[in-house]
């Protein structure tokens, strides 16, 4: 009576059984059920252990979307960090709605304003995206959204002041060019 692949699998699978326990109860039942047999149900086990460990979905994938929101990100912050107003600006569509946990929605203009008065304070504000945390998805007919976390800090009395916050950004893609129409900031 041989080992049937419906069997490994409800073992595994329906009943947790452990994969390292399986392998040395085939081992000591070698001569019973063959060695290919053996070799077999070895490989299954491996491919269905590597298979739970393995998220269900890779959502930054590292296709040529993700590469390219990855890039306008950094170009967006590049502007923010170095003060390119004139950059900053040409990220957003005029219909920005922007969503802050803390200060409601703004739209276009006190976002611009914002860059303005950051770059004439000149506190040392920075973004930086926490590694890792990037998500993209696409949007059909629109463009992507972009999940993830950042670090903000700047200089407050002389010590430098961090903090770590979350956001979301809707990318509409038209003509070729890539904006900023939503973002959403939270967890502050």
């Amino acid at each position: 009576m041989g080992i049937t692949f419906k069997y490994l699998v409800l073992c595994f699978v329906k009943y947790q059984i452990s994969p390292y326990l399986w392998i040395v109860k085939q081992k000591t039942m070698k001569s019973k059920f063959g060695t290919l047999q053996f070799f077999l149900a070895a490989i299954l086990l491996i491919v269905t252990s590597l298979a739970k460990a393995q998220p269900v979905q890779d959502h930054s994938a590292q296709g040529s979307l993700y590469k390219e929101i990855a890039h306008m990100d950094s170009v967006l912050f590049n502007a923010f960090n170095t003060r390119d107003t004139n950059q900053f600006k040409i990220m957003f569509t005029p219909d920005l709605e922007f969503f802050h946990d803390k200060g409601g929605l703004t739209g276009y203009d006190q976002t611009m304003e914002f860059m303005r008065s950051t770059a004439k304070n000149n506190n040392g504000l920075k973004r930086e995206l926490v590694k890792g945390s990037l998500e993209v998805y696409p949007i059909p007919g629109y463009g992507a959204m972009e999940i993830g976390s950042h670090t903000f800090c700047h200089n407050e009395n002389g010590k430098q002041d961090c903090g770590s916050f979350k956001f979301v950004h809707i990318w509409q893609q038209k003509d070729g060019e890539w904006k900023i129409s939503r973002v959403v900031s939270y967890d502050h």
